[in-house]
C-alpha cells in the first residue's frame, strides 16, 4: 500500500482558511477554526505567517486572485472574436460557479470586511485594477464609440452577478443562470454599442 503524505502545513493552513473564509466570512472565522481544520498548532501558523491571521488573509486573497487570472485567461484563449472575448469574463464566472464557488465573490466580501490598512487590501486593489483594465482593453478591441462606458457597464453586470450570490443562497444551476442572464445582457449592450 502506498503511503499518502499529508500536505505541508502551510498548504493546509491556506486551504483551510480559504474554505472557512469563503463559507463563513473572514471576520466570523477565528484563528482556532483555521488551526483545527488545518490540523496545525498556533506556532505553525506564526512560523509561516508572522503577521498572523491578517497575513493569512492576504495570502488567501493573493491565491484567489492568481486562480481568477488563470481561469479568465483560459476563457480568453478559447474565445476567437472580439465580442466573445469581451464576454469571456462571464464564461469564467460560470466555471467558477461550476467549481462550487456559489457564495458571491471573494473580493466583494473581503472589501466589506477588511479595514483600510489591512494587508489584504493590496489584492482587492489588484483584482479591481485587473478587472477594469482587462474589460477596458477588450472594449477597445470592439471598436465601439465609447469603450470606457461599455467597460463600466460590463463591470456593473459582472459585479451584479457576483453580488447575487451574497444576497441569496442558490443551487449551482440557479447561480449559473444568473451569470448567463448577465452575459446575455452584456451581449446586447455590446451589439448596441457596435451598431452606434
Amino acid at each position: 500500500m502506498v503511503e499518502v503524505k499529508p500536505a505541508p502545513a502551510r498548504e493546509r493552513l491556506i486551504a483551510a482558511a480559504g474554505e472557512l473564509f469563503y463559507a463563513h466570512g473572514i471576520a466570523a472565522t477565528g484563528v482556532d477554526a483555521v488551526l483545527s481544520r488545518a490540523r496545525v498548532a498556533p506556532a505553525t501558523l506564526y512560523a509561516h505567517f508572522p503577521g498572523g491571521k491578517d497575513a493569512l488573509v492576504a495570502e488567501y486573497l493573493r491565491q484567489r486572485f492568481a486562480q481568477w487570472q488563470q481561469l479568465w485567461g483560459e476563457m480568453l484563449d478559447r474565445s476567437s472574436d472580439a465580442p466573445a472575448r469581451a464576454l469571456s469574463v462571464f464564461d469564467a464566472l460560470v466555471e467558477y460557479r461550476r467549481a462550487g464557488y456559489l457564495r458571491g465573490c471573494t473580493f466583494l466580501s473581503a472589501a466589506v470586511e477588511l479595514p483600510a490598512e489591512h494587508p489584504g487590501r493590496e489584492w482587492l486593489a489588484a483584482d479591481t485594477a485587473f478587472l477594469r483594465q482587462q474589460l477596458r482593453s477588450l472594449a477597445d478591441a470592439l471598436g465601439v464609440p465609447d469603450p470606457e462606458l461599455l467597460s463600466r457597464q460590463l463591470v456593473l453586470l459582472y459585479d451584479g452577478a457576483l453580488a447575487d450570490g451574497l444576497r441569496e443562497s442558490r443551487e449551482t444551476s440557479e447561480a449559473i443562470a444568473v451569470v448567463r442572464t448577465a452575459r446575455a445582457t452584456a451581449a446586447r449592450l455590446i451589439e448596441e454599442a457596435r451598431r452606434a
